[in-house]
């Protein structure tokens, strides 16, 4: 079915199953059938696209988009939730939509905090501008800002949950990780050439990518709340792991540093400069001075206990971090399961010897290969940039 402003397929619209998220709470499970026409789909869509605005600016919040119409259908309102701290998008919206919201939907994909931090309910900002219903895509899993759904109910709002859910929970997939698993949503980054090779027999590794994915790199740093390298990477390349993306200057992730054995030198370019730097060693390692506010960790096979170190970062407030470096250490998070999404920057050269990629990573047999999905292909000046997800487990 082809309606204004996009295609909606029939599975999408008038008989709509709604199936419970993960996470969600008692008295919102179970699969239950509503009503949702094509212009719901077409304008939860429009919420979603509009949440993904905020990447690289909310955390330690959730993106959120919100599209407001007034009581004829047409749309008053939107919003999208920019920088923590600021207006939710809710009330973006509402305020664009003034008193045309009374009697209106809200499309919102996080459903509609019920807690006051630094600004106040959404819940309560839907229920005094008149909103007569509200269809939200994803429940919100966080105990300190859920209930808004209850609260609209309880107010005589008619409110449609679990709408387009999947597409939601894609784009705010980052914050949904740090919530429900406790620990951030990490991206394992690597370049290598078609053959799979990150560096020469020499270990030369300038510049395997072109300047175009290198810039892209910038980015994606920018988007996330750490960069994540091991000792190989640090005393091989003195990387500065730093976020150089024009007019950007303020996004400065948290450096980290996994070395067990405290051998990051004190020259090392990553301690230097203004952005954060954190340095990880394990909690029997010989810590010389300039190292001395590095953090103590419990010793696994191998170097530190990965899982540690995301409960770490987790206390600090890091939402998602970007893995870099290199493949031994990125072997050990996909061993761990601590890797939620990779992004490759393929050159079209071959290589024939020198450095994998990826280093060990748990798998010895065909049957424990780790398989992905694609997301995007997409060329990046003469490379290309391949970003994929692990793939869910088959059902036996």
């Amino acid at each position: 079915m082809t309606v204004p402003g996009g295609h909606v397929s029939s599975a999408d619209v008038t008989r709509y199953r709604v199936r419970p998220t993960p996470g969600a709470r008692r008295g919102d499970t179970g699969e239950r059938t509503t009503r949702v026409g094509p212009q719901d789909i077409i304008h939860m869509r429009r919420a979603i696209g509009l949440a993904a605005r905020g990447h690289g600016g909310t955390s330690p919040n959730p993106v959120v988009g919100c599209v407001v119409l007034d009581a004829s259908g047409q749309v008053a309102g939107e919003g999208f939730h920019a920088y923590a701290g600021g207006p939710h998008a809710e009330v973006v919206a509402l305020r664009e939509a003034g008193e045309r919201a009374r009697g209106g939907t809200a499309y919102v994909t996080l459903e509609p905090c019920d807690h006051t931090g630094r600004t106040g309910p959404c819940s309560g900002a839907l229920i005094s501008a008149g909103v007569a219903r509200v269809v939200v895509a994803v429940t919100d899993p966080n105990p300190l800002a859920a209930g808004g759904v209850d609260r609209l109910r309880r107010s005589g709002v008619e409110v449609e949950t679990g709408v387009l859910a999947e597409e939601a929970e894609r784009v705010n997939a980052a914050w949904l990780t740090f919530i429900r698993r406790r620990r951030p949503f990490v991206t394992w980054k690597f370049a290598a050439t078609l053959d799979g090779r990150s560096a020469a027999a020499d270990g030369t590794s300038k510049w395997i990518t072109s300047p175009e994915a290198r810039a892209d790199v910038h980015r994606l740093r920018a988007e996330g709340d750490a960069v994540i390298a091991g000792i190989g990477t640090v005393i091989a390349d003195d990387p500065q792991l730093t976020a150089r993306v024009p007019g950007d200057a303020a996004r400065r992730p948290l450096r980290v540093v996994v070395d067990s054995a405290a051998r990051t030198p004190a020259s090392a370019r990553v301690l230097a400069g203004e952005e954060p730097a954190l340095v990880a060693v394990a909690d029997d390692a010989d810590v010389p001075a300039h190292l001395g506010h590095a953090v103590r960790l419990p010793r696994a096979p191998g170097g530190i206990d990965l899982h540690a170190l995301m409960a770490e970062l987790h206390g600090r407030q890091i939402v998602s971090a970007l893995l870099e470096g290199g493949p031994t250490l990125a072997g050990s998070f996909l061993r761990e399961g601590l890797v939620d999404r990779v992004v490759g920057y393929i050159a079209p050269a071959l290589l024939g010897t020198g450095p994998a990629a990826l280093g060990p990573a748990g798998v010895t047999t065909i049957g424990e290969i780790l398989r992905l999905e694609f997301e995007e292909v997409t060329p990046i000046g003469p490379d290309l940039r391949l970003v994929l997800r692990p793939a869910p487990p088959k059902e036996s």
